[in-house]
């Protein structure tokens, strides 16, 4: 009988590294692919779909990444209550305003598995609008 067996083991998942990224510039869709491409781990050779193999990302300057084209006037947001007439609809401009980290939070976000071994990786992102950050002494 032959059988796959996985050489990533809990304990080499231990030592997760921390990366810092500036996004000041950046454009979102294509920062948002390797953070995501971080988080869940597959620039390591020990990648494996099934388990949480990535590590930390911080990002800086979160409130200064573009759009290309006329998404920054155009693009709108989508979400929905469940609830009849619970559409809500919301620009990027009034985002950018808000919360401006969300922009970039939710790109990578929805660029991750929807299920829980998706959110243990989206804990492991930490967004900044400035460049400021708390994890000094992680890095």
């Amino acid at each position: 009988m032959n059988m796959t067996h996985s050489s990533t083991r809990a304990e080499a998942l231990r030592g997760r590294k921390w990366w810092i990224v500036d996004a000041d510039g950046a454009t979102v869709g294509r920062i948002a692919s390797r953070i995501a491409s971080v988080l869940k781990g597959k620039h390591k050779p020990s990648y494996t779909p099934s388990m949480d193999t990535g590590d930390f990302v911080v990002v800086v300057n979160a409130g200064k990444v573009r759009f290309t084209g006329k998404k920054e006037t155009d693009k709108v947001y989508f979400t929905h209550t469940m609830h009849p007439g619970g559409a809500v609809q919301t620009p990027v401009a009034p985002l950018r305003a808000r919360h401006p980290e969300d922009l970039l939070l939710n790109a990578v976000r929805r660029m991750l598995p929807r299920n829980a071994l998706g959110r243990a990786m989206l804990r492991r992102l930490k967004v900044y609008p400035a460049d400021k950050h708390p994890h000094a002494a992680q890095m």
